[in-house]
């Protein structure tokens, strides 16, 4: 999604869609969960963030839904979202991304701390404050690592996760699945279908992308398919450095799919011939990968459709088009 630091929320006209199965404690919080004081997020610095004293706190530009800020302490710093309007749940699902993605040990992410309510209202997650560079780092380093991320990060539920999320503030559906062509049918071609057309009456798109979404088996013909962990919404915004060049990525809308579907975002990613280079060397290309290429990339066209307006409409109908006539359906 075309945004910045912290702009995915939950509509709070749908909380039903954010409804999952009660997880352990061990599995569902890596980080701390918020009890409620006058001030959460200072009582956590000086507590569990082992600060004596805040130094300053800055806030840091990039969002237009959340608040962010940077607390400098006698510890470090630390790197505070808010939402005024908006429960825990998008922290949660933003957090327990993070922590998923930080576990692999792999490419460098904002480590989670904590997340909770406030008192007077509205939500907050406290993470690692990580000092980028002044570029977006080396593109080989990108493929990389992020390669290695999608290798190590494996589910043994199938596809989907732990909660929904969103992408950008576009509810993202992660019920578990065994079937990956299904999942994505369904999903995420389905589920933006029906909102293009319950927000604009478009039928014509959503009666071409149904063919579709149910005529996309022979794409996948030959090919392993295994439930990687995926940022979910790799875009250029979302890719930095730290200061020592080291990549970073963050705002996830992480789940587990098929490592191809990363690249969905590419058309803003800035992805060069470098990154694909040293990507493939680590998970190597699958046949087909061109003839999909676009499929994933739909989904996203589709999402800015309905989030943006009709300016994305002909980029994601010319490519329903082409997909109607390859498979002759």
């Amino acid at each position: 999604m075309v945004a910045h630091m912290g702009l995915s929320y939950f509509p709070s006209s749908s909380p039903s869609l954010f409804r999952r199965p009660p997880l352990s404690s061990a599995k569902r919080r890596p980080f701390a969960v918020a009890a409620m004081g006058d001030d959460p997020i200072k009582e956590w610095i000086l507590s569990e963030g082992k600060a004596t004293q805040i130094t300053k706190i800055s806030p840091v530009g990039g969002g237009c839904i959340n608040q962010a800020n940077r607390y400098d302490t006698d510890a470090g710093s630390f790197f505070v979202k808010r939402n005024r309007s908006i429960g825990p749940s998008m922290f949660e699902a933003e957090a327990l991304g993070l922590s998923a993605m930080y576990e692999t040990q792999t490419i460098r992410v904002p480590k989670p701390f904590k997340f909770g309510s406030l008192p007077s209202g509205g939500s907050y997650i406290i993470m690692e404050f990580i000092e980028f560079g002044s570029s977006r780092g080396n593109q080989f380093e990108l493929g990389r690592k992020l390669a290695e991320m999608h290798k190590a990060g494996i589910s043994d539920k199938g596809f989907g996760f732990d909660v929904n999320n969103t992408i950008g503030s576009t509810p993202q559906i992660n019920t578990w699945s065994s079937d990956w062509v299904q999942f994505y049918a369904e999903e995420r071609l389905g589920f933006q279908l029906r909102l293009a057309l319950d927000q604009y009456g478009d039928r014509t798109i959503y009666e071409k992308g149904q063919r579709l979404a149910k005529s996309i088996g022979p794409l996948f013909d030959n090919v392993t398919i295994k439930p990687c962990l995926l940022h979910g919404d790799l875009w250029s915004g979302n890719i930095s450095s730290d200061k020592n060049g080291e990549p970073v990525i963050l705002d996830p809308a992480c789940y587990y799919g098929h490592n191809e579907a990363e690249f969905g975002m590419s058309w803003c990613a800035g992805f060069g011939g470098s990154f694909y280079d040293a990507y493939f060397q680590v998970m190597p290309k699958q046949p087909g990968f061109e003839k999909r290429r676009d499929l994933y990339l739909l989904y996203h066209y589709l999402n800015h459709y309905n989030l943006f307006g009709s300016g994305y409409r002909s980029s994601a109908m010319s490519i329903i088009d082409d997909y109607l006539q390859i498979l002759q359906t």
